[in-house]
């Protein structure tokens, strides 16, 4: 058993010998071939990513192409180098295609994240660093894969969106922007044109603050105890706590520097002594 186990080891080897033998050179020259070829393809995957990104072209798209030329590249030169040492690719081709077709029955959920992702880089319907909302989530693009599309939320949370959920919904994008509102309460008894004065004053000396679309600042409504003075401003989506905190903390102390009344709810009750 012993002795055919080795017959059987030393006919392999005899066949491997022979083949490097006839073969070696062009092993070693579909070897250097792979080589050259993959950093030929990631230098002009390097080049077309330069030049789209010279002429403004979207993050997304720059990255995609790139790297889709650096994916056909590759697959030219491994069907280069299999040729050079005498390997047909034709069964590879049919191969593929068949597992091809059995992947894309199983990953059909996959497949149309996919197509979403293509649909969007292609449409462009918003960008890295724009601010969206979609199905009452809304965030800070910081990247759009092919798969899915991650935002940031005003808390520095991270949320992963599958592309599919994103086309051929609607989409609310402020751009880089997002509104915050809020509002304080003055007495009737008061000036309400210092108060918007003061809030004005407040809000454009923050620098974070957006100057166009510019701050608005007015009468809300008449409340029961006061006149309540609304202000709405844009600011970068990933700063919005702060800069809100900020901006109240500074209506407050501004509006209390002047010495307007903030009124708290309250009910005057008149009695007729008549009635006693």
């Amino acid at each position: 058993m012993i002795s055919s186990e080795i017959e059987q080891f030393e006919k392999y080897y005899t066949m491997l010998t022979e083949y490097l033998v006839t073969y070696s050179m062009q092993i070693v020259g579909a070897i250097f071939i792979l080589l050259l070829g993959l950093w030929v393809a990631k230098k002009i995957a390097n080049v077309v990513a330069s030049l789209m990104a010279r002429h403004n072209i979207d993050v997304t798209l720059t990255n995609f192409v790139s790297n889709v030329v650096k994916v056909l590249l590759i697959v030219m030169v491994v069907i280069i180098a299999l040729g050079k040492i005498g390997i047909s690719v034709t069964p590879f081709v049919a191969a593929i295609g068949a597992a091809s077709l059995g992947a894309g029955l199983a990953l059909q959920g996959m497949l149309s994240n996919y197509g979403a992702g293509l649909a969007i880089i292609a449409t462009r319907p918003f960008v890295v660093g724009d601010t969206i909302e979609v199905k009452n989530v809304s965030g800070q693009v910081k990247t759009i894969e092919l798969g899915y599309t991650i935002l940031i939320d005003e808390e520095k949370v991270e949320i992963t969106i599958p592309n599919k959920h994103i086309m051929g919904e609607i989409i609310h994008n402020s751009f880089s922007y997002s509104l915050v509102k809020g509002e304080i309460d003055i007495a009737y008894s008061a000036c309400a044109d210092t108060a918007i004065s003061l809030i004005e004053e407040v809000l454009n000396a923050h620098e974070l603050v957006a100057q166009n679309p510019h701050s608005q600042i007015g009468i809300e409504r008449f409340a029961d105890s006061g006149v309540t003075i609304s202000y709405r401003y844009w600011v970068p989506t990933t700063k919005i706590i702060e800069t809100k905190l900020a901006i109240n903390g500074g209506v407050y102390k501004a509006i209390n520097n002047a010495e307007i009344e903030i009124p708290f709810p309250q009910r005057v009750v008149t009695i007729n002594k008549n009635d006693i």
